[in-house]
């Protein structure tokens, strides 16, 4: 029987009962429901040298995690180097932050080897296999070589930029063919989709018909959009306990009366949580009268705090908070509490519900899950108003939502005026939209479409392929 073989830069240790984490986690999970298998990725343990390099099974459920280690040269060169000090700020359309190294390279490829190494030794001829985000590009290429002829797709958890900007990476064409191994890719948006088939069609020189299907040598690649979700019900039963929580009693006490405004962010610079504080400023200055009359509540876990831009950001992003409270802050009123530390998802729910206006504005994002659980924590009867990017995958679908330029501090500042203005009957509105498009895409049929798709009879490509000469 065909197992799933699921892999991912991070492999977190099971534990029963407890409340899943991250984005991917809490996808790859409503996966493993139906499709129980293997999830492999790193440990997250560093060690000196290769010899000391473990690689470790356990299982939870009928689940198998196998989890090996990274040496300290390889967390420099591949994760901290080549995946997020190139890929990471290129990707997000950021090439003035990008630092490549040729040693870094190196670095990534070696750990790709080594996945590809520790999974051959498990996988099975009739596996599929599932490999997720930027850091493992190269691994189908990998397994190819090793003599593996399974299905095997990819899925882009971050936006995919315009062919000038992926050309932009030195040796991108040796990189980014490596995806002519992968039988499916997978990518947040449609826009996201149709800049990689530009990049296969203008600078690979790849034969289609559709912009979907693509012949490269003997292969066929097809490309879809498929945008990741949320179990929309379990985080509305999250909001709903946890409003008569301790945290969200002694939250709503706290703000004495006032509006309440919610951002939740990791720090990073795609975040836009620069350009927000500067539009949250103008927000003050522009509608004097909100003042003592909101408060918001900016929650940011700090992140890949040794990479010195993120160091560099923390500081500018706390001295502009520090600036807009000694501005227009008042004995009994300080406007943003900036809290720099985690909170379960559970919590966040319960603060998102008590939140006027939910504030996401990243610069650039794949698709940005607070978006869709600040909609999913509301409470219909009296539901919040969601200020979100343009530039968040999230806008595709979330039509309720007000959509703004992060890039445009007015317009931004005059966007949560409007929000906190709008009368009842419009913000049921705006929320029965954007909650039925979740209910349409609930993360448990996100899974499901993607593996129908990648598990397309070959014979199937095989006609296609026949309808189109190959590219020469």
């Amino acid at each position: 029987m065909a197992r799933l073989i699921v892999v991912s830069n991070r492999v977190s240790a099971p534990v029963r009962n407890a409340e899943r984490a991250g984005g991917l986690e809490v996808a790859l999970q409503a996966v493993f429901k139906n499709h129980p298998g293997v999830w492999f990725g790193w440990s997250g343990r560093v060690v000196a040298s290769k010899e000391e390099i473990e690689t470790r099974t356990t299982e939870l459920d009928g689940q198998q995690y196998i989890v090996t280690d990274l040496t300290r040269e390889d967390n420099k060169e591949y994760y901290n180097g080549f995946a997020n000090r190139v890929l990471w700020p290129i990707l997000h359309y950021r090439l003035d932050l990008a630092e490549y190294s040729f040693r870094d390279l190196t670095g990534y490829l070696r750990v790709n080897e080594h996945f590809a190494d520790e999974i051959h030794k498990i996988i099975q001829p009739d596996d599929i296999v599932w490999v997720h985000d930027y850091h493992l590009i190269p691994l189908a290429k990998a397994l190819r070589e090793r003599g593996h002829r399974n299905k095997i797709g990819f899925f882009l958890h971050i936006p995919l930029p315009p062919p000038e900007i992926l050309t932009a990476l030195p040796g991108h064409d040796r990189l980014f063919h490596s995806f002519y191994d992968y039988d499916l890719i997978g990518f947040q948006t449609e826009t996201d989709r149709v800049n990689f088939a530009r990049y296969l069609v203008n600078d690979c020189k790849l034969a289609t018909r559709d912009l979907e299907t693509f012949l490269a040598g003997d292969r066929t690649i097809k490309l879809g959009a498929f945008p990741v979700s949320i179990d929309v019900d379990e985080v509305a039963r999250w909001s709903q306990q946890g409003a008569r929580s301790k945290l969200a009693r002694e939250l709503e006490g706290s703000l004495g009366g006032r509006k309440m405004i919610i951002g939740v962010d990791r720090l990073d610079y795609s975040k836009g949580l620069i350009e927000r504080m500067r539009s949250f400023g103008k927000f003050l200055e522009q509608y004097p009268h909100w003042q003592n009359r909101v408060a918001y509540i900016q929650v940011t876990p700090r992140s890949r705090s040794k990479i010195q831009e993120y160091a560099d950001m923390d500081a500018q992003v706390g001295s502009m908070v520090g600036k807009i409270n000694g501005t227009y802050g008042q004995v009994a009123w300080t406007p943003i509490r900036y809290v720099n530390k985690s909170y379960a998802r559970s919590s966040l729910a319960a603060l998102y519900r008590l939140g006027s206006v939910g504030l996401v504005t990243p610069l650039r994002d794949g698709m940005n899950l607070v978006a869709k659980e600040y909609v999913a924590s509301q409470n219909p009867a009296d539901p919040g108003v969601l200020i979100l990017s343009r530039f968040a995958g999230a806008s595709h679908e979330l039509s309720g939502a007000m959509l703004v330029n992060p890039y445009d501090t007015d317009s931004v500042a005059d966007a949560i005026d409007q929000a906190l203005n709008m009368t009842l009957e419009e913000r049921r509105e705006r929320h029965e939209q954007s909650f039925e498009a979740l209910k349409a895409n609930d993360i448990a049929l996100w899974g499901e479409r993607f593996l129908n798709e990648l598990a397309m009879k070959s014979s199937e490509l095989s006609m296609f392929a026949a309808a189109f000469p190959k590219a020469g």
